[in-house]
């Protein structure tokens, strides 16, 4: 899915609802347009690429900056982390975005020095999507780990009717729906089946591609969220709002301390807050200890380079970063993110004002 934003505000969407809630941001704009920024000399065109996760974010943020700042125009290209990350080593793109910070080793292969900016909070849904069965399902974190492992192949299974006494499960079989692309999505959902299960991270283990045992591959948070959508018995895992777009149903899941939570604001904003140290090389929040902390949650990072060649590109591009883990979080909540907490906005500013142009001044 690309998203394009250019002069005269006009865009290009894929996603009806995204673009519905981009043109009502431009309703708060001048709220969010942040004081004491400085307009580029000349128009600057901003080009990023990744994270499908945070697709409808950046859809709604990127409008909406544009409004206020119309000499800077932002595309974005949601193709999923992998390919992100590798654009931007490659240099073709003013920044990239992750929903699992690059590696020592991935950096090393960048152009430079390069700075993890975290920009979104969020959960990882579990949807489902079974015939006569709307809502409600409970899956404990071995049922789910279970089914991902093939284990589990049918929705009557004993494993799931023991907590769903309330629910007449049909005889249908189970399909699993995962990612074919390399997705940052996929890294929280395996670091977090890996939590629950040694049999997971002795198996297919954490990471952005892995050896699925079972299921169907979908590109894109979009294209997993459509092959649930269209298929009877299908289950898999998707960013929250790709599931309400979808109108797909969400299984509350287990956390540690035994509850079934859904993700939403608060389950999100809890387990975040049991991880207040969050940095780019400990990012992990899944599988919280909070009551009410939903067990699949994590961070998605915008990456830049430390160094800027241009000054008008790299004092827009710091600007825009600086606005969107600040006060640009905002238009995160009709779209089921969770605004970054104070002490991850007070580290998005720490690592942003690292950002330097030719000269070595820093931009913030």
């Amino acid at each position: 899915m690309t998203t394009s934003i250019g002069r005269g505000g006009r865009i290009r969407l894929t996603n009806r609802r995204s673009a519905i809630v981009a043109i009502t941001a431009i309703a708060v704009v001048l709220a969010l347009a942040g004081p004491g920024w400085a307009a580029p000399r000349v128009n600057v065109t901003l080009n990023g690429a990744g994270s499908t996760f945070d697709n409808p974010l950046f859809t709604s943020a990127f409008y909406t900056y544009h409004q206020a700042h119309p000499s800077v125009t932002i595309n974005y290209a949601a193709v999923g982390s992998s390919t992100g990350i590798a654009q931007f080593q490659a240099g073709t793109v003013n920044f990239g975005a992750s929903d699992v910070p690059m590696t020592t080793d991935q950096i090393s292969h960048a152009k430079g020095p390069t700075l993890q900016v975290p920009v979104a909070l969020g959960g990882v849904a579990v949807a489902y999507n079974i015939t006569g069965i709307p809502s409600g399902v409970r899956l404990t974190k071995g049922t789910l780990v279970n089914i991902f492992l093939g284990h589990i192949t049918f929705w009557d299974d004993h494993a799931i009717t023991s907590e769903n006494h309330n629910l007449h499960m049909p005889h249908t079989h189970i399909t699993v729906v995962h990612r074919s692309d390399g997705s940052g999505t996929t890294y929280i959902f395996t670091d977090a089946l890996s939590h629950f299960s040694s049999s997971w991270a002795s198996g297919p283990g954490t990471s952005t591609t892995v050896n699925w045992p079972v299921g169907i591959g979908g590109n894109g948070n979009a294209g997993v969220a459509s092959a649930i959508a269209g298929t009877n018995g299908a289950i898999g895992y998707v960013g929250e709002d790709y599931a309400k777009a979808n109108h797909i149903t969400i299984a509350r899941v287990q956390n540690t301390a035994g509850n079934f939570i859904l993700p939403g604001p608060t389950s999100v904003a809890s387990a975040a807050s049991d991880f207040p140290h969050v940095s780019a090389t400990h990012f992990s929040i899944v599988n919280a200890p909070g009551t009410r902390s939903y067990p699949i949650a994590g961070y998605s990072w915008m990456l830049l380079y430390q160094k800027q060649s241009n000054e008008d590109t790299g004092s827009a591009l710091a600007n825009m970063a600086n606005w969107l883990t600040h006060s640009g979080q905002e238009l995160g909540k009709p779209l089921y993110y969770v605004p970054l907490p104070a002490s991850i906005q007070a580290l998005a500013l720490k690592t942003l004002k690292k950002m330097v142009g030719p000269d070595g001044q820093p931009f913030l």
